[in-house]
């Protein structure tokens, strides 16, 4: 019952501001095996999203509201997938602000739905897409996407891809269907960013239980297009995939090489793949499973263990700055 009650309470907005003020007052342990990647010192540039706070959205979420008004969008099915912008606002760096003292945070002020595809979103430069996992309103995975891009100052577009999760702890089982059913929007949204002509290269951060829709959906897409998609996928970073063994290692090997694109951030001492694996019949989920048997499907993995300061350590790419560095160098490998 205690990881239970951890579990309910983990994407909590006011959690994610608490989480960013102890990384950035504390120093933070280096992951095993990834000294090079995870150095300390290293500063970016800006977020392009810090400088220009507009959201890209791709969502298979039905709208509340028309998506004018919060929440914008609910945890229903829709019958089409909805593209929009959304107006976020940044946390205030000035001096004497809560975002100096590591306690502010980013808001979602505004969401204009937009008709088309998502190519008509698109501009020039490289993508980032955000897939949330598990227990996820629209608003706190729209959130989870601006720390993720602004933590690891990326350069370039940033989306989020939201699909219809009820946010609650005893949810799983219609989380889990509605994930595997937003798999054909989400290859929609890929094969738009990649046959994009004024798009770059397109970057795939997936958690949780986001890490088997985007597993499938980039499998479909290579069925679909075989290997012309493969100079326009970048990174593809699974942190803490919920996904068993078995289904992960099929799926790689028929991927070709958008398989071996792949970097799994994975902890042992996970806690909620643990609560995960119990309800889906003892299988050890990939984030939860020892570095040496992940490494064995041909795929890159970083092992977070030892880098997790929390009891559950399932959201280290958000709360832990050697993942995000780790994220960071993955994106930039495969861009040079």
């Amino acid at each position: 019952m205690i990881v239970q009650h951890l579990l309910k309470n983990e994407t909590v907005t006011s959690r994610r501001a608490f989480l960013r003020g102890i990384v950035s007052s504390t120093s933070v342990l280096a992951l095993g095996g990834c000294a090079s990647l995870g150095a300390t010192g290293a500063r970016y540039d800006a977020s392009s999203l810090s400088v220009e706070p507009t959201l890209l959205v791709a969502t298979t979420r039905k709208p509340a509201n028309g998506a004018r008004a919060k929440p914008w969008f609910g945890p229903e099915r829709a019958t089409r997938m909805t593209v929009a912008r959304a107006k976020l606002v940044p946390p205030d760096e000035s001096r004497f602000s809560l975002a100096a003292a590591g306690i502010g945070d980013w808001r979602l002020d505004a969401v204009e739905p937009v008709p088309g595809e998502v190519s008509d979103l698109l501009g020039q430069g490289d993508v980032l897409i955000y897939v949330h996992g598990f227990k996820q309103t629209f608003e706190t995975a729209a959130l989870d996407a601006a720390h993720l891009a602004d933590g690891i100052k990326f350069r370039g577009q940033t989306m989020v891809f939201s699909w219809p999760s009820k946010a609650g702890l005893f949810d799983y089982a219609y989380d889990r269907d509605s994930a595997m059913w937003s798999r054909d929007g989400f290859e929609r949204v890929l094969n738009s960013a990649v046959t994009s002509p004024s798009a770059g290269r397109v970057h795939i951060v997936a958690h949780s239980m986001g890490t088997m829709l985007a597993l499938e959906s980039l499998r479909q897409l290579y069925a679909r297009n075989g290997d012309t998609v493969s100079d326009k996928i970048g990174a593809v970073v699974f942190a803490s995939p919920d996904i068993d063994m078995d289904i992960f290692s099929s799926s790689v090997t028929r991927m070709g090489p958008l398989g071996r694109k792949i970097t799994v951030v994975a902890a042992t001492n996970d806690r909620a793949l643990a609560l995960s694996g119990r309800l889906a019949g003892g299988m050890t989920r990939v984030g939860a499973a020892e570095k040496a048997a992940i490494e064995q499907l041909g795929v890159r993995v970083i092992d977070a263990s030892s880098s997790g300061w929390g009891v559950i350590n399932h959201d280290l790419f958000l709360s832990n700055a050697e993942v995000r560095k780790v994220i960071r160098r993955s994106i930039d490998a495969s861009t040079a």
